[in-house]
């Protein structure tokens, strides 16, 4: 039986390859589970993956339109954005949807936490559900060209299960949200 507790890789050097506000690379030599030299990367994430399910009384739900730079194509997603380890990530979901939507909400709950790519990266992303809403002018950054669109719910959760949107944490996130419409938690 394999002990959890106990990690398998032993590290002899590491060496840090690239450092910017959002990432840190580094390069590990290792030896292995399998007791052989080897290297591997690692991708560091300086900030929390936050990210907002809007909903409102008729369980319709905003999704924010953008060209992905690392993916060479338009993106639907929820509204989602960066937050700082050390903030409330409350706080930064509250600021990401303001930011990108105009919307603000009365209430919010946390609905998941996910790792996504583990095999590579460090990164997190929390899921928070936006109810009870205010409509106010958006203000995205300034590397932003967003475009907002409103739909049901039942429309997104559809786009997701054909495929048409593939971010991890919007896939998650109406997954999760789906079931727990379901269930009557939401």
């Amino acid at each position: 039986m394999i002990d959890e507790n106990k990690n398998p890789w032993k590290v002899t050097d590491k060496k840090e390859i690239y450092d910017n506000p959002w990432i840190k690379l580094t390069e590990y030599k290792v030896i292995t589970p399998s007791e052989k030299p080897g290297i591997y990367g690692t991708v560091h994430f300086k900030n929390i993956a936050i990210g907002i399910l809007v909903l409102d009384q008729d369980y319709n739900t905003y999704i924010v339109g953008q060209y992905r730079f690392p993916l060479e194509c338009y993106s639907w997603e929820i509204p989602m954005g960066g937050g700082l380890h050390d903030k409330s990530a409350l706080e930064s979901a509250k600021r990401e949807l303001k930011e990108e939507t105009g919307i603000i909400a009365k209430s919010w709950k946390q609905i998941l936490k996910i790792h996504l790519s583990n095999s590579v990266t460090d990164e997190y992303g929390l899921t928070f559900v936006a109810k009870e809403l205010e409509f106010h002018k958006a203000s995205p950054e300034e590397v932003e060209e967003l475009q907002v669109k409103k739909i049901a719910f039942s429309e997104l959760f559809q786009m997701v299960m054909d495929g048409e949107i593939t971010d991890s944490l919007t896939v998650a996130s109406v997954l999760k949200a789906k079931i727990m419409i379901e269930q009557n938690l939401l």
